[in-house]
């Protein structure tokens, strides 16, 4: 369980780290911690949703759907059998899941109907019967919406 949690803290510390390097490049508001940038909102959005696609994406959110059946396949004795689970299964949930935190720096780290409406979300990706279906939806309304942004963008 240590190595499942220190995984997301090392991506959490990375995350920090890029949010402060957002907010220098005037990419991220100081305080509410959205974009202010919409190329740069357009871009995460488009990035994120190409990733929902991947084949990657499809292989990680199918170890993190079933977290009980991974670890049951995986169990090895000992503190070097826990350290190789807990890392390894939090690496394959930080792989389904770190682009669509990404998408906090677009819709904004502080707003709190944001962070509810991606938490919803990820939980039905992980708990509904079609949830690679409809990651791969959620993929290309994504690539959508960024497409949209742009061309707004473009078109001002």
């Amino acid at each position: 369980m240590f190595w499942y949690l220190f995984s997301w803290a090392a991506f959490s510390g990375a995350a920090t780290g890029l949010q402060w390097g957002l907010e220098r490049a005037a990419l991220i508001h100081q305080t509410m911690m959205w974009s202010i940038n919409p190329i740069f909102t357009a871009a995460l959005l488009i990035v994120a949703g190409l990733y929902q696609l991947t084949p990657l994406k499809a292989v990680c959110l199918e170890h993190c759907r079933s977290p009980a059946q991974y670890l049951a396949q995986h169990f090895r004795p000992g503190a070097a059998g826990a350290f190789r689970l807990g890392w390894r299964h939090g690496a394959y949930c930080l792989g389904c899941c770190w682009f669509l935190m990404a998408l906090l720096f677009a819709g904004g780290v502080m707003n709190l109907v944001w962070n509810a409406g991606l938490a919803v979300y990820v939980l039905i990706e992980k708990i509904a019967p079609y949830g690679q279906l409809i990651a791969r939806m959620a993929g290309a309304a994504m690539v959508l919406v960024g497409l949209w942004v742009a061309a707004g963008t473009y078109g001002a």
